[in-house]
């Protein structure tokens, strides 16, 4: 299709070489061109819409007024009115098409925006075969050529995609866009820009505040102002929320505490209110543009925009991890497999940390900004981007996509609907470009004697690579989640000055998916004499009192946990199922106990506070008969049986 479009362009304008606008304008009328000067001193000034009623004007006193078409196409690209200013364009064109050919640049532009791909890609042929023009427009013609190629290919081969608004609780007449979410799914944080001036007429002073909806019944309840100090007289937006709800990071634009133009903020929720936002400070931040952060479900990862130096183009994606200090270290650039020439924004780490989504106008699409995903490869490269499609991806800007644990609903904000403005929808995402699903363990801490619910520290170990993934602290009414990729082995532990830790692993495969959470009542014990405790995460060799590899974190936290107590005596009780002769268990848990004993000695712990027995099958907590019984018969326990002075 491309070749004979050429070969007819060729025809028309081998002989005719390049005009230039001369002095003379296209009418004869003293009234037109009256208008026409008076729309453009009011354009000079900024007055728009008195400069389009000029013109229009003009236009209805000369239907051949060629000039006044153009400024009226120029107007509404302006205002990025693309089907309105490609229908002027096009007027002008039919009354002298050869007049000043710079014009089917901004045609064929104002036809690619408004989705009219077929005569866009018609008119930017004709730009290219003519001399003279803008050689950097002449290089914007041939990127938009291929992504008006790339798009009438992608029309007839259409993705599954089913936009459903989130309802009346959080869209309304003023703009919500960038959606965040929690693990669970269950809290929404969204910006919304609200008119200023109380006049619906009257759109030029607005304010960008964030506003929270949570989920009941499948319903988004009405949004909430997320309130002061988050919410200030400055504009806030762009954010990213924890994957427990608990902290933030969003953009903050020319305050007083920026190092930029825009910054990276931090703030977290405490005691039912956001605290006082602050800035990240270098070396994510810098003098340059930092924006639209988004954290990882681990907390140890923060991707971001910006158009710092030793990037490849205007914005590009950069990634930066918290160190064992708590700080982040110098943001790397993510490379020339995902940022380009044009900018790179928006991006989205799932909470599978490995699935990345993104905005980009530097490669072949639909036009503008369309979204993109990649994954991260076991190099730590990242695969090929792949564009997420039509109609997900259409003429307009598409940024700000995020994704529900589960990997299956997506949420992002559109105009739809003029009148409503840009308002936040869900829908299903197709198989192909869905990240790798996640659930999650959510729990509540308490003390065993009074219910009192506790805030407590606690961290999450993958017990496949015995590297601890997370380390934090419960919120003030002991709530805490975890994000928790499938097909792994867990351990956690949870603990808290003046009670014995609470250990327990599970194996993520199948039961607990993103609508069916892992979910835990956690209960502390205090130390006093004839408390006990479960060390869940203490494995050894399968008929051998050899301690694995699996056990050092946990016996650590017990090591931790004696240091810290000095008063403490402890008895450590080896148990086992049914399996074998009342002897050989005896003879197997003891050993085992005394396993433990021995590495706490080795870490230091005096061995006057120590003492070991073997209890092989007494005190069963399970059947012997099926696999999980046998399982929780099989443990080792630590005792308090002495509190010196």
């Amino acid at each position: 299709m491309r070749s004979s479009i050429i070969i007819f362009i060729l025809i028309i304008f081998s002989f005719v070489s390049e005009p230039v606008f001369s002095q003379g304008l296209h009418t004869s009328s003293e009234k037109a061109l009256k208008s026409y000067k008076d729309g453009i001193s009011a354009y000079d000034y900024l007055n728009l819409v008195e400069a389009e009623s000029c013109f229009k004007k003009a236009i209805s006193i000369d239907k051949k007024f060629y000039e006044a078409y153009i400024m009226l196409g120029e107007l509404m690209e302006k205002q990025s009115r693309f089907s309105e200013a490609s229908s002027n364009y096009e007027s002008a064109v039919k009354i002298d098409s050869l007049f000043f050919r710079p014009v089917f640049f901004n045609l064929a532009n104002a036809e690619m925006m408004s989705g009219d791909y077929f005569h866009a890609l018609v008119h930017f042929n004709v730009y290219q075969v003519q001399e003279g023009m803008s050689p950097k427009n002449k290089v914007a013609a041939g990127k938009s050529i291929k992504n008006c190629e790339f798009a009438l290919v992608a029309m007839k081969k259409p993705v599954q995609f089913n936009p459903v608004s989130v309802g009346p609780g959080i869209n309304t007449n003023d703009d919500e866009y960038w959606p965040s979410i929690t693990a669970d799914g269950q809290t929404l944080m969204f910006t919304r820009q609200v008119n200023v001036i109380n006049d619906p007429g009257f759109r030029g002073v607005v304010q960008e505040d964030f506003y929270i909806s949570h989920l009941v019944n499948k319903v988004w309840q009405l949004a909430f102002d997320a309130g002061a100090p988050l919410n200030s007289m400055d504009n806030e937006g762009a954010q990213t929320l924890s994957s427990d709800g608990s902290y933030m990071f969003f953009t903050g634009c020319n305050r007083a505490s920026g190092l930029g133009s825009c910054d990276i903020y931090f703030s977290a929720f405490r005691y039912g209110k956001w605290t006082q936002p602050s800035n990240v400070g270098p070396p994510v931040n810098t003098n340059h543009w930092e924006s639209q952060p988004s954290i990882s479900a681990d907390g140890k990862t923060l991707f971001f925009s910006s158009n710092r130096p030793g990037g490849f183009g205007g914005k590009d994606l950069w990634v930066s991890r918290l160190n064992e200090n708590n700080h982040w270290e110098e943001p790397k650039n993510l490379g020339s497999n995902i940022n380009t020439a044009g900018d790179e924004m928006s991006p989205f780490i799932h909470f599978d940390g490995k699935t990345l989504y993104f905005a980009s106008n530097g490669r072949v699409g639909m036009g503008g900004f369309d979204l993109y995903m990649t994954r991260l490869n076991d190099d730590s490269t990242w695969t090929e981007p792949q564009n997420l499609g039509y109609p997900i991806n259409t003429y307009n800007d598409e940024t700000g996509l995020v994704i529900e644990s589960g990997g299956q609903k997506a949420y992002y904000s559109s105009i739809r609907d003029k009148s409503q403005g840009k308002d936040i929808f869900s829908f299903d995402l197709y198989e192909a470009i869905r990240p790798d699903p996640v659930s999650y363990m959510k729990g509540k801490v308490y003390d065993k004697e009074t219910g009192k619910l506790l805030q407590a520290d606690y961290e999450l170990v993958n017990l496949s690579t015995s590297k601890i993934i997370m380390k934090s602290a419960t919120d003030e009414m002991g709530n805490f989640l975890v994000c928790l990729p499938s097909g792994f082995n867990y351990g956690i532990n949870v603990s808290k000055p003046g009670y014995l830790f609470y250990s327990e692993n599970f194996t993520l495969e199948g039961i607990h998916t993103a609508s069916e959470p892992f979910i835990k009542r956690i209960v502390l014990n205090p130390t006093k004499v004839g408390e006990k405790m479960l060390l869940s995460n203490v494995f050894y060799e399968i008929d051998s009192w050899q301690l694995k590899k699996e056990s050092v974190i946990e016996l650590n936290n017990l090591v931790t946990l004696l240091s810290d107590n000095k008063n403490l005596v402890m008895e450590i009780g080896g148990y086992t199922d049914s399996t074998g002769s009342e002897k050989y268990n005896i003879v197997l848990s003891e050993k085992r106990a005394l396993s433990v004993v021995n590495y706490l000695i080795k870490m230091g712990i005096s061995a006057d506070r120590l003492r070991y027995k073997g209890y092989g099958n007494a005190s069963s907590l399970g059947n012997n008969i099926t696999i999980e019984g046998r399982k929780l018969n099989r443990r080792t326990e630590a005792k308090i049986i002495e509190l010196k002075k």
